[in-house]
């Protein structure tokens, strides 16, 4: 899951204005207080503009109970253990695919979801979705380098040059095995999905390799980090970037000249959902154009509808950040589930992380 937020000052002031807990009722009083109908959302927090829920409570009488979590992991696993009945998820490409294939998610009725035509088609018949039954794209983005103008002597241009030992202790790298992981095995020219274990096993060396020169490997906390000029340079989502950019005006961002990870976040029905009609009703309120370019707007992030997108502020629809050129995205690839073969990569991260 891609969305995460940023604490910064600016951000935390707004923060205390809004409803800001890690579990809540949405719309603040809104007019599905009180329904007996209560479709239960479980989405990465700060990913929704909180008004739209809002205009759906009002629409159709249905009242949002509406929670967050941090990753796709965690959300995998609440769901997993069936300790919480959800009726939408938002999980990210390759978990839509590892949950699909464990049976953890119901067939969309798309009969329900007439506003599905918007999407655009080439974010329709993919991997992680072939014949377009459990997922609707929601979001989507790049991984890629963002550093800061005053602190480099050149903007980079390649994943080799975060093993530049002149940016020793100046560097941030992902907590995420399959991020992290990911950038060494495209920098080597492999896969970012890869199970030869000879490729991992090289990844990890080159790693390792860089350690001495990584300042820290982050989360959240490296977008507060960049901005308060910590480091130099360090890899983070594309959809981040304007929000970023709009803290430190010194901030730029760039996909490497080898490529990179291209993601999607989709929205799901687990199959422990008590209210599917309900679900499929909101999945059809976000697909329409005007509702997903609000909620774009607010997120900040790529949206997978173009009738939405053209709807955005001009300076959004032409940012190359949150829309590259098809020649780039040409050498991207999405992060797949890759089954058990996951845990050579866990076995790596593990050496890297006690090195």
């Amino acid at each position: 899951m891609k969305k995460n937020k940023i604490f910064s000052l600016k951000t935390l002031a707004l923060a205390s204005l809004i409803c800001a807990t890690s579990i809540f009722s949405t719309g603040c009083g809104s007019s599905g207080q009180g329904s007996s109908k209560v479709l239960n959302v479980y989405n990465v927090g700060d990913y929704i503009d909180e008004s739209l829920i809002t205009q759906f409570e009002e629409e159709t009488g249905i009242k949002v109970q509406y929670s967050t979590y941090d990753t796709n992991e965690m959300m995998y696993q609440k769901v997993k253990s069936g300790s919480t009945k959800y009726d939408l998820v938002f999980p990210s490409d390759y978990m839509v695919q590892k949950m699909s294939r464990e049976g953890m998610l119901k067939k969309i009725n798309f009969n329900n979801v007439p506003n599905y035509k918007y999407v655009d088609k080439e974010f329709k018949n993919t991997k992680y979705d072939p014949t377009n039954e459990y997922s609707v794209p929601y979001m989507w983005g790049t991984l890629g380098i963002v550093y800061n103008k005053k602190m480099v002597d050149k903007a980079p241009t390649s994943w080799d040059d975060l093993w530049n030992p002149k940016y020793k202790r100046n560097l941030l790298m992902f907590d995420s095995v399959r991020d992290t992981m990911g950038v060494a095995l495209k920098r080597l020219g492999y896969s970012m999905n890869t199970t030869d274990p000879k490729e991992i096993s090289r990844a990890e060396k080159l790693l390792e390799k860089q350690k001495p020169i990584v300042l820290a490997y982050v989360n959240d906390d490296g977008k507060d980090r960049m901005i308060g000029e910590e480091a130099a340079m360090g890899i983070f989502y594309s959809g981040d970037v304007p929000l970023m950019k709009g803290e430190n005006e010194n901030l730029e961002y760039v996909i490497p000249k080898e490529g990179t990870n291209v993601w999607t976040d989709a929205i799901c029905i687990p199959n422990t959902a008590d209210n599917e009609d309900w679900a499929e009703a909101f999945i059809n309120f976000l697909c329409d154009p005007e509702v997903n370019a609000k909620n774009a707007e607010y997120i900040g992030y790529s949206t997978p509808i173009s009738q939405g997108k053209n709807k955005l502020p001009e300076e959004m629809r032409n940012d190359k950040t949150l829309y590259p050129d098809p020649s780039i995205l040409k050498k991207c690839e999405p992060f797949l589930d890759l089954e058990d073969k996951i845990k050579l990569y866990d076995k790596s991260w593990i050496k890297l992380k006690s090195f």
